[in-house]
């Protein structure tokens, strides 16, 4: 991959929808899920792989994205980077805790490898963006790569240092790197929301043209069914 491939993502600001829980009854959020099919790995089967965590915005979005990714095996979406134990959606969503919208990336470091994971986070979302991502404000939506060891970190400083060297962006990256501690996965229904929800407005006006773009940049990363 080029670094001139490196896009910022350009989100339509006045789309009056976002990530945020909203008062839908039981009855339309059925009557808007759509069944498609997927693999399903146990999770003794994914115990052979590796996981990273990253948060850039909606988890609803992220995991889509990294899901279309060639060698990535399961994506969860969930919480982290905060204090608080056992967080909700609610009060993640609202800002009621330290935690970010965050994604659990199980993947085969034999096809595809750390560092290029992390070229996926920055080409998948606007790192200069400081607590937003599209329509969505907040700690909760900021950007954020975790790192497990030692030569995880380096590879995202590394990759901030040679976006910078290219001047990728306009302005600062204020993307955090932390060191990951905990990840909490998120309440059932969210769990791969874009694929089974496609008639709900945000997934339509955000999530969508947001794995669209990132398909335009990163092609030749994707899975053969995600062209």
């Amino acid at each position: 991959m080029k670094i001139t491939r490196i896009t910022i993502l350009a989100f339509v600001l006045l789309v009056s929808v976002n990530c945020q829980p909203k008062n839908t009854s039981k009855k339309q959020e059925v009557a808007e899920q759509v069944t498609m099919e997927k693999v399903i790995l146990s999770d003794e089967a994914l115990q052979q792989y590796e996981t990273a965590y990253f948060a850039s915005g909606c988890f609803w979005c992220v995991e889509a994205i990294f899901e279309s990714v060639e060698g990535v095996k399961e994506v969860y979406s969930g919480y982290s980077g905060g204090t608080e134990k056992n967080p909700t959606y609610e009060d993640v969503a609202y800002g009621r805790t330290t935690h970010a919208e965050a994604v659990e990336v199980y993947y085969d470091p034999e096809v595809i490898s750390f560092d290029k994971l992390v070229q996926v986070f920055f080409g998948s979302h606007d790192p200069t963006s400081l607590n937003r991502q599209g329509p969505d404000r907040g700690a909760q939506y900021r950007s954020i790569a975790f790192y497990k060891n030692e030569a995880q970190e380096k590879a995202i400083r590394d990759y901030i240092a040679l976006l910078e060297s290219k001047n990728a962006y306009d302005r600062p990256i204020v993307t955090q790197i932390e060191a990951f501690e905990t990840f909490y996965k998120a309440e059932g229904y969210h769990q791969d929301y874009e694929r089974k929800n496609p008639n709900n407005s945000y997934i339509r006006n955000v999530s969508i043209p947001r794995l669209n773009k990132f398909k335009e940049n990163f092609g030749d990363y994707l899975k053969e069914e995600s062209h």
